[in-house]
């Protein structure tokens, strides 16, 4: 049986459904989590890669969304004055409610969950009457929501996407 090269694993998919991920895409994931300005050259030099390998990759991780680069703010510092966790019950089928949820511009992170809660969902608001207008009028107005409860957040003390590989 022919051996297969690292792209080819990369391709296959995991038990979980998404794509299976080498010791070298994972060390490229945690490269780029410790800065994800960090030039292509240095993390090939790190994970044994060339620059243009590294630069594929990267591409590949992202087409499949195995990962994101991005710019993470302090809401408080751009604008938006409020945010929340909101617990929501369900009627139903609780992934229609999630992709309802998913698909409000506020709504930054939707988790389905076992618990007290159906769902849970991060709110990022303006102001209170943004975050009243969000819930009252658009969470509670979702077929199949039963009911919410809010969690306002007083202050941000930690906010990390640190967690590295396994």
């Amino acid at each position: 049986m022919a051996s297969r090269s690292a792209d080819q694993r990369d391709s296959r998919e995991s038990r979980n459904g998404g794509p299976q991920l080498d010791a070298v895409s994972l060390a490229i994931i945690e490269q780029l989590q410790e800065d994800g300005r960090r030039p292509y050259a240095a993390i090939g030099k790190a994970v044994g890669l060339s620059e243009a390998a590294v630069r594929q990759r990267v591409q590949k991780l992202l087409d499949q969304g195995v990962m994101q680069i991005v710019a993470v703010t302090d809401p408080l510092t751009v604008g938006f004055r409020r945010q929340a966790m909101v617990g929501v019950n369900v009627e139903g089928d609780v992934e229609s409610v999630a992709d309802a949820l998913t698909a409000m511009s506020e709504c930054e992170y939707v988790v389905m969950t076992a618990g007290s809660f159906d769902l849970m969902v991060e709110i990022v608001c303006e102001d209170d009457d943004h975050l009243l207008d969000v819930i009252n009028k658009r969470i509670r107005a979702v077929p199949g929501v039963r009911s919410t409860e809010s969690f306002v957040y007083l202050k941000l003390k930690k906010q990390t996407y640190m967690w590295g590989t396994r």
